[in-house]
């Protein structure tokens, strides 16, 4: 049973390795080079529930404390860094005024170590938890710039100041196309701040850890502020239309759009003769939806005629549902160099659960990749492998003669323990 489970792997190890090319387009960045400066900022709960002491003996604030020391030293060079608090100034029990309580503790700017230090030493926790507030706050704080942002919220209980829902606002923000994650830590968390935060997190393409240890934390927040001087790719934001003739042309890159409920989304991409057209989909219910959805992937002709599909169904086991398609367009044998106009359908059939809200639309993220053509295009329509179909089939048969091979040997071994 190992050994067939092993091989299972093993085929399946294989199989990935061949349809690689397809599932991961090479060149997908609309421009990997010249990235600008990526930008962090770490958004600390101040609140006084940070007087706890469950961290290691310590209390909540003296572990973010610890954690923030530790980081602000190991910051790369290249990552322009801000801090900011939520609940670190007013002490009073107006709900009106503890709601606004969010300030920028160190701007958003090139490390200054010892400043920042400083600042983050003065800290003491003292009142409300307006989550809400102090995200939109950091996104104006990160605005502006190509380089990647990234929000790191670290709390340790639910927002204060509803009715203004921390996760709406996370969803508004990645509505706006900015390319801004937002990553979340719980101190000591309850179920409800987890799942506040795990949605804040979901909304953006953000990370949520449980921390409750003082070395936990300083490693997490290392890691994630490290993640952001990695190269990424930011995405472009777009906007699709209802039908082609209306549609955005589009090239090589990385494009994020809104796609409302029972919508369809057209893109053009043009493709000259010996070129491949490789393209991607995925689209995240980022809100409750029914069970039992697809998305859909169609390329197709300026006339309507459909060139090319690709589809995939989910069952509510997952929070987002991909699909890619690959069209080679052939030389042309009169020497043309004219540029074939292809027409992208990206349709997907989520469905609103009751009382939840349709508006923004679920986020979509779309890859487009314009490549070099293979030297036959009908070498990618042996069941998608492209080339590695010929692998594959040498490695079949290869099989094939070590079993006879193998089947040959243990009947003579056989025999020959008989005939002794």
């Amino acid at each position: 049973m190992i050994r067939r489970q092993r091989l299972a792997a093993g085929v399946c190890a294989l199989l990935a390795a061949l349809t690689a090319g397809i599932a991961l387009p090479a060149g997908a960045a609309a421009d990997e080079t010249d990235q600008a400066a990526p930008k962090v900022e770490l958004v600390l709960d101040v609140s006084g529930s940070m007087r706890t002491r469950d961290m290691d003996g310590g209390t909540r604030m003296a572990a973010a404390k610890q954690a923030f020391n530790e980081v602000l030293d190991a910051t790369p060079e290249e990552v322009q860094l801000g801090i900011r608090t939520l609940g670190a100034n007013y002490r009073g029990n107006d709900r009106k005024t503890g709601c606004k309580d969010t300030a920028q503790l160190y701007p958003v700017s090139t490390l200054n170590r010892t400043e920042a230090k400083t600042a983050v030493a003065t800290l003491a926790p003292t009142g409300w938890t307006p989550i809400g507030p102090a995200l939109l706050k950091a996104a104006d704080d990160l605005d502006g710039g190509d380089g990647s942002r990234r929000i790191v919220l670290i709390s340790d209980g639910e927002d204060t100041c509803q009715p203004l829902d921390p996760c709406e606002v996370a969803r508004e923000i990645a509505a706006k196309g900015i390319g801004l994650t937002i990553d979340t830590l719980g101190l000591v968390p309850d179920a409800k701040t987890r799942d506040q935060l795990s949605c804040i997190a979901d909304a953006t393409g953000g990370t949520y850890t449980d921390v409750r240890h003082k070395e936990e934390l300083s490693d997490r927040v290392g890691q994630l502020v490290d993640r952001a001087a990695d190269p990424v790719v930011t995405p472009v934001a777009t906007e699709g239309a209802t039908e082609c003739a209306q549609a955005p042309s589009l090239k090589s890159g990385l494009y994020t759009d809104r796609e409302e409920f029972g919508q369809q989304r057209w893109y053009k991409v043009d493709v000259n003769p010996g070129q491949e057209l490789r393209a991607s989909v995925s689209v995240a219910d980022d809100r409750a939806t029914n069970p039992d959805y697809g998305v859909l992937l169609r390329a197709v002709t300026v006339n309507g005629r459909e060139i090319v599909r690709g589809e995939a169904a989910g069952n509510g086991r997952t929070d987002m549902i991909s699909t890619g398609l690959r069209y080679p367009k052939p030389e042309s044998d009169d020497d043309t160099t004219t540029a074939e106009t292809v027409c992208l359908q990206v349709t997907s059939s989520f469905s609103a659960s009751a009382g939840v809200k349709t508006t923004p639309g679920l986020p979509l993220e779309l890859t487009v990749d314009v490549v070099d053509g293979p030297d036959r295009a009908s070498d990618v329509a042996s069941f998608g492998l492209g080339r590695g179909w010929w692998l594959l089939g040498a490695l079949v048969l290869t099989g094939f003669v070590a079993g006879l091979l193998w089947g040959w040997l243990s009947r003579w071994r056989v025999a020959v323990w008989r005939t002794n």
